[in-house]
């Protein structure tokens, strides 16, 4: 990119501490893909044994990873994270396969694993092939240089228009047993949820059969990862992967129902929400952070299609970004959602003042409040549909002018 692009002011105020997970070790290096001057690939060294999990985009226009990805899961086994950074490979073609193809076997062989045991991912541009021989001839020299705390150096190697790297870790205990788990992810445009948008590669030290890892994933990411949008753009290489190193010891667990792994699920939809709203706070242009809860709908996904509608709309976007109350244009967004809602018990709330309410505005309404919070980093609005009892939670930003000077910029 031409563009020189700053530090979200949303961003947080330092990338977390991230202590080592057994059986995990990344190393994060410069293969020039795209990028000058700074690291564009990493790699993690997982212990034999590690179950995988994954979900990625629904897009029909699936990049080759993706794809590679799929197939290798049916393994449900992984020894060898491989992700670069400028270039998607996507809308490739046999030549985009192949350049995956050559990959895998290369990282296969220094790393004394299965092909299908190899996991592949690509950002950045869409539409231009791989050039492979730069990821494979760099592999070796990052193999030397694995290490268990490379974590903020990986979380940066796959950045593209992302202003600050994403990183999140939380711990749980599995019977006596306490069990690490940490994540990294990219994202700042082209998000919209359709499986678990953007990259997200999330790792643990339990001991979990690749079936339950997969539950417990799509469980995660569909309440964090598909409750963000930053421009309503689904990715074509959206991939969120889990890895269970089974170094740790506690009770065995052999189904997602286990009452041991329930602390483990609550921390795992706890770290992925950390990391999507983080990069909901990096979204290209954001100032502001918003946050939608939409009660009484029908169903929670009734309710989570009716936040979508306010948070993908661009009137609602950009009246935030201009410091706008204008609640209507949220009323506007509820009604061409698709799903019910009684526009005569309709009630809306922004920074918890109620400024309409049984689907009218409040008597005696004072804007002042409400325009004082619309200047602030981080909105809140909250809108009861008056159906039933679904209820859902979810994130986005406002679009500001900036937005259009990263992405009319982009290949250049």
């Amino acid at each position: 990119m031409g563009m020189k692009l700053t530090t979200s002011p949303l961003a947080p105020k330092a990338f977390p501490e991230m202590r080592p997970i057994a059986g995990v070790r990344l190393a994060a290096g410069a293969a020039g893909v795209r990028y000058s001057g700074r690291t564009d690939l990493m790699i993690a060294e997982l212990s034999k044994g590690t179950t995988a999990a994954g979900v990625f985009t629904r897009s029909l226009c699936p990049s080759a990873p993706v794809d590679w990805c799929r197939k290798a899961l049916a393994s449900g086994k992984a020894q060898t994270l491989v992700v670069n950074s400028g270039n998607a490979n996507a809308f490739t073609g046999k030549a985009g396969a192949d350049a995956v193809k050559r990959t895998v076997a290369a990282a296969a062989k220094l790393m004394g694993c299965a092909q299908n045991q190899v996991y592949i991912a690509s950002t950045g541009l869409i539409g231009e092939v791989l050039p492979d021989a730069k990821v494979t001839k760099a592999l070796p020299k990052l193999a030397k240089a694995l290490k268990p705390d490379a974590w903020t150096e990986a979380a940066a190697a796959i950045m593209t228009t992302d202003t600050f790297p994403k990183g999140a870790t939380r711990t749980a205990k599995i019977g006596d047993t306490e069990v690490t788990i940490n994540g990294i992810a990219k994202g700042s445009g082209m998000i919209a949820p359709d499986m678990a948008t953007m990259l997200a590669f999330i790792f643990t030290d339990a001991a979990i059969p690749s079936d339950v890892l997969q539950a417990s994933l799509t469980r995660a990411a569909d309440r964090s990862f598909n409750a963000v949008t930053v421009d309503s753009d689904t990715s074509t290489s959206d991939s969120a992967m889990l890895f269970a190193t089974g170094e740790a010891k506690h009770p065995v667990v052999k189904k997602a129902s286990d009452p041991h792994l329930r602390a483990f699920r609550a921390a795992l939809e706890e770290l992925c929400a950390d990391l999507a709203q983080q990069i909901v706070r990096d979204g290209e242009g954001a100032e502001k952070l918003v946050s939608i809860t939409v009660t009484g709908a029908a169903s929670e996904k009734a309710a989570r299609r009716i936040g979508l509608s306010i948070a993908n709309s661009p009137l609602v976007k950009t009246a935030i970004a201009g410091q706008d109350a204008n609640w209507g244009r949220i009323v506007m967004a509820v009604g061409k959602a698709g799903e019910k809602a009684d526009r005569d018990k309709l009630s809306i709330a922004i920074g918890g003042v109620k400024v309409a309410r049984r689907g009218a505005v409040v008597p005696g309404y004072d804007e002042g409040p409400v325009a004082a919070h619309m200047k602030g980093r981080e909105i809140d609005i909250s809108v009861d549909v008056g159906i039933g009892k679904g209820r859902s939670t979810v994130w986005t930003c406002d679009l500001t002018h900036r937005y259009i000077d990263i992405n009319a910029d982009y290949r250049s």
